[in-house]
């Protein structure tokens, strides 16, 4: 029997601003990335009652620009740091067979190596130990040694005047919007209020003791408060001007390191796996994406807008000529199709230690009574971070609580996932569609994609691609404001779909057509379905404009 639903549609927001408005909850949670979703999953399974409240979109902010890879993190065990790529190891394990098989899948890389012996021996004994760190019950294959003359088969692109060899190795990748909203969808079956496009304005005390907090709906402009037992703030890096308006003092701060990558279609790079190198200050991957690549990525500070980080002429040249160290034909200025920046918010007591260097372990903060927050960390870890933070929270509400129980608790669309992949042709004879479609929402939905078929099975339309030049169906858009949260134009090319950078005129052609199909369940008028047209054209006119600029001053310079 199903007691709550993890459909996130226009009935479910409403009745989720009412319960904000005349329900007191055990915890708030304020932030709707992946620690903010995470959180709120984690309270929802032990039985607390939950609302997240996030001001835009599920994972608008760093949760939907990294570099979608659930990955231990080769280059900490330079800096010695085992615990965290242990930690990281045993996550990776956990979605790859437990918790997201249907959203994290396996992905392949080359380390190229230069020093016939010198490389082979040090960077086979890091990656050997990386192999070691995840235990005895692995998913993903061991290490394998390639010679020079497999990697000019598996890796056409690399210059062998100077790669000798590489090490091929499996670590991870998922589309990180889709999985955050996919664990938000997750705390929603398990009874959390999920509330996008709400703000908190301010805390709300009783003597010392936070209470809640005061909330703008910013939709209609309403300001309410709501009551928690306890309030977890996951606002990454909104963190430090949250804590000012609030008025509390944090025990740590949140240093802004900004991470750019380049997309490139996939006949710029050839080759049959991703490509991870050194840089002199971190890695570059390049990595696999649909038809493209995405490649990056950087690590330097940032102080400016914190909504709309964009990158610099620098950054896109920097990920170029990284590259060009070893691929031949070189990338050129003019193959860039997409650029795209993210915020990491990493925890800082060092003012002026470089970002590099600064560490991707994560702080819980208890500074009030009925109080917490978390920041830094790595998306790997995410379910860690918000078994933590709830951890810190529970003492607060004065009684019992179980114990986290996330650890085997899959996300939707994972229970009965293999057994799909199994019945992929009988499916395909019933539903009368190919199984290459299938097998393209069984990856993108898992078990859910059976809502998705019974939609097609009403309107046999819904099964055409929104583009010629994309793989996503009519029923993706539509599905994504059925039960995917989705509310705007941006909400389902940006980050529901990621047609926004895999097309190459970022969707505009589509946009209207995207607008119209869901206008009916958002209930628009044709006066809001021109204005989310326009506000999503607004967003591609700067990103567009950006990407212009940074060219042209790489290529004048």
């Amino acid at each position: 029997m199903t007691i709550f639903s993890s459909a996130l549609n226009p009935q479910q927001h409403e009745r989720a601003i009412e319960a904000l408005k005349n329900e007191k909850f055990d915890l708030l949670v304020i932030g709707g990335g992946v620690n903010g979703a995470g959180i709120a999953l984690d309270a929802a399974s032990r039985g607390l009652t939950v609302a997240l409240i996030e001001a835009h979109d599920l994972a608008s902010g760093t949760s939907s620009r990294s570099s979608k890879l659930i990955h231990g993190g080769l280059r900490y065990l330079e800096q010695y740091d085992f615990k965290l790529v242990r930690e990281a190891l045993h996550e990776r394990e956990l979605m790859v067979k437990t918790l997201a098989p249907h959203l994290v899948k396996p992905v392949s890389f080359l380390y190229p190596l230069h020093e016939k012996v010198k490389d082979r021996t040090y960077i086979g004994a890091g990656l050997a130990l990386y192999d070691a760190l995840r235990g005895f019950k692995r998913a993903l294959p061991n290490h394998k040694h390639m010679s020079q003359k497999t990697i000019s088969e598996v890796a056409p692109s690399l210059r062998l005047d100077i790669v000798t060899g590489g090490i091929k190795y499996f670590d991870a990748q998922v589309d990180d919007a889709r999985h955050t909203m996919m664990i938000a969808r997750t705390a929603a079956r398990h009874g959390a209020q999920i509330a996008t496009r709400t703000s908190a304005l301010s805390l709300l005390r009783e003597g010392k003791r936070v209470i809640g907090a005061k909330v703008r709906l910013e939709e209609s402009g309403d300001i309410i408060d709501v009551h928690a037992g306890v309030t977890v703030m996951a606002a990454g890096v909104w963190t430090d001007p949250l804590y000012d308006a609030m008025e509390l003092k944090p025990g740590y701060r949140v240093r802004m390191s900004k991470g750019v990558h380049i997309v490139l279609p996939k006949e710029a790079i050839k080759a049959e796996t991703g490509i991870i190198l050194k840089t002199s200050v971190s890695v570059l991957f390049i990595i696999p994406w649909n038809n493209q690549w995405m490649v990056g990525t950087t690590d330097t500070d940032y102080t400016g807008d914190r909504n709309e980080p964009l990158s610099t002429a620098e950054d896109v040249q920097y990920i170029i000529d990284q590259a060009n160290r070893v691929l031949d034909p070189k990338i050129r200025r003019e193959d860039v199709i997409g650029v795209f920046a993210g915020l990491r918010p990493l925890v800082s007591t060092a003012p002026d230690a470089p970002t590099t260097k600064l560490s991707r372990e994560h702080v819980v903060d208890h500074p009030a009574q009925g109080f917490v927050s978390i920041a830094g960390g790595k998306y790997t870890t995410y379910r860690v971070m918000s078994e933590d933070a709830v951890n810190a929270a529970v003492p607060d509400l004065r009684r019992l609580v179980p114990d986290s129980c996330t650890e085997t608790l899959p996300l939707v669309g994972a229970d009965g996932y293999s057994v799909l992949l199994n019945q992929l042709p009988l499916l395909s004879s019933k539903f009368n569609l190919s199984q290459d479609m299938l097998t393209h929402l069984i990856n993108r939905y898992g078990s859910l994609m059976e809502d998705l078929l019974e939609m097609i099975r009403a309107d046999r339309t819904l099964a055409e691609p929104i583009s010629p030049e994309s793989d996503v169906l009519k029923v993706e858009i539509l599905y994504a404001v059925t039960h995917e949260g989705a509310r705007s134009v941006s909400d389902v090319l940006t980050r529901r779909t990621r047609l926004s950078f895999e097309l190459k005129d970022r969707g505009l052609s589509i946009a209207r057509r995207v607008a119209e199909l869901i206008a009916p369940t958002l209930r628009w008028s044709e006066e809001n379905i021109n204005a989310s047209i326009s506000e999503y054209e607004k967003i591609v006119d700067r990103e567009i404009a950006e990407l212009e600029a940074n060219l042209k001053v790489a290529i004048n310079s």
